[in-house]
């Protein structure tokens, strides 16, 4: 018997010697999506076996846009073609008319920190940036002795800003699992990754703003549909989530998600749902636990930014940055939020450590390279960020 199998009889023998003196199901474990699948009902493994792609099976030619940089973080477009990115130990830069200028946006001061996995992180541009050039932004700072992350909401005017307000503060943080992924949603309010901070336990307390997905306004307020109301926790149970991207298609949000032990997920997320960590990964199932999508299994990805793409050769797909397993994952996903996608990696080495994946209003994606963070082999040239150009757009 395969390992597959083998890890499939054990979950379900499990669940048939306890599952009967199992408590009810809570009232918070009412709220989740009824797309939920109980330990009941799993009938195949959720590992995903990616297939290793060639270069002839890449439609795209890399180049070089911008070399020599400091962890870069995320990376996010404006409406006239620039492109501010965050740098992890505390600058924002920018590209504009293809040019990297030399001096910084904004660098941020203490009580700002640049500690382990913290720093700045997350960026995101308002969707009226036309009109009042909002950028928003995430990072780690230290008070009374303790770590904390908040998000920023900042004013630009002639490549420089300042900071507009503070939208939401006091997020656990930590040296590691800061999470730090922000994005504006299709309903127009900003997304944000938090991560446990290293105590798994506030991944389940709704009390907690660790181990979430949080919704808020971009003026800061909590919109009268989340799913628990007078809070910005939109779905729990996460460990480490560091990437965010919708479906264009069936409008879904995705999320990453650093695994323990390996078993990296790809989730679906649905509002007041609650994803597991820390009682299971992978295809462990309990019940009113929202399984993922897809996970690495033994295999180590640790998935960061993500996007799907919406022109060129590769529309429809999601593609996921992976800083462990040093290459892109491909996601083809199905119609049915059931079934196992199909995905592949490319870039296997190449570039070493990828933080994040982006697209351009011309088709082209943009990988953000982090050997610099500490856990990289640095090499000629990093951190850069690498222009995929459609070969044939």
């Amino acid at each position: 018997m395969d390992r597959r199998k083998m890890k499939m009889l054990a979950v379900t023998m499990f669940f048939l010697v306890i599952g009967m003196g199992c408590d009810a199901a809570s009232p918070q474990s009412s709220m989740q999506s009824a797309e939920m699948v109980s330990d009941a009902t799993v009938t195949q493994s959720r590992e995903a076996a990616p297939r290793q792609l060639n270069e002839s099976d890449i439609p795209y030619r890399p180049v070089v846009a911008a070399s020599g940089l400091q962890v870069p973080w995320s990376l996010a477009i404006t409406p006239d073609q620039r492109f501010f990115f965050t740098e992890r130990p505390g600058t924002v830069r920018v590209i504009a008319e293809g040019k990297l200028l030399p001096d910084p946006v904004i660098a941020f001061p203490a009580p700002f920190i640049s500690q382990g996995e913290g720093g700045l992180l997350g960026i995101a541009v308002d969707p009226l940036f036309a009109q009042n050039h909002y950028l928003y932004v995430y990072h780690t700072y230290q008070s009374g002795g303790r770590i904390y992350n908040r998000v920023l909401r900042l004013r630009e005017q002639n490549n420089k800003a300042q900071i507009d307000k503070v939208l939401l503060d006091r997020i656990p943080g930590h040296t590691i699992h800061n999470g730090g992924r922000i994005k504006i949603g299709p309903d127009g309010y900003l997304y944000i990754t938090a991560g446990d901070a290293g105590n798994r336990q506030l991944a389940q307390d709704l009390s907690s703003l660790a181990g979430k997905i949080l919704r808020i306004t971009t003026d800061g307020r909590i919109p009268a549909d989340n799913p628990f109301p007078g809070s910005p926790i939109y779905s729990y149970g996460h460990r480490n989530p560091q990437g965010l991207a919708w479906n264009p298609r069936d409008g879904r949000l995705y999320s990453s998600e650093h695994g323990q032990s390996a078993h990296d997920e790809i989730n679906i997320i649905s509002p007041g749902a609650n994803y597991g960590w820390p009682n299971v990964q992978g295809d462990e199932q309990e019940t009113g636990k929202t399984p993922p999508l897809i996970h690495s299994g033994e295999n180590t990805w640790a998935p960061s930014g993500m996007t799907f793409l919406t022109k060129g050769p590769w529309a429809g797909r999601l593609l996921v940055a992976n800083l462990a397993g040093q290459q892109v994952l491909t996601i083809e996903p199905s119609p049915q939020a059931s079934e196992v996608p199909e995905t592949a990696v490319f870039y296997h080495d190449r570039y070493g450590r990828i933080r994040d994946v982006v697209e351009g209003p011309d088709g082209s994606v943009y990988l953000l390279t982090n050997n610099r963070d500490g856990r990289g082999d640095v090499r000629e040239g990093d951190d850069k960020i690498i222009r995929l150009i459609p070969r044939n757009p």
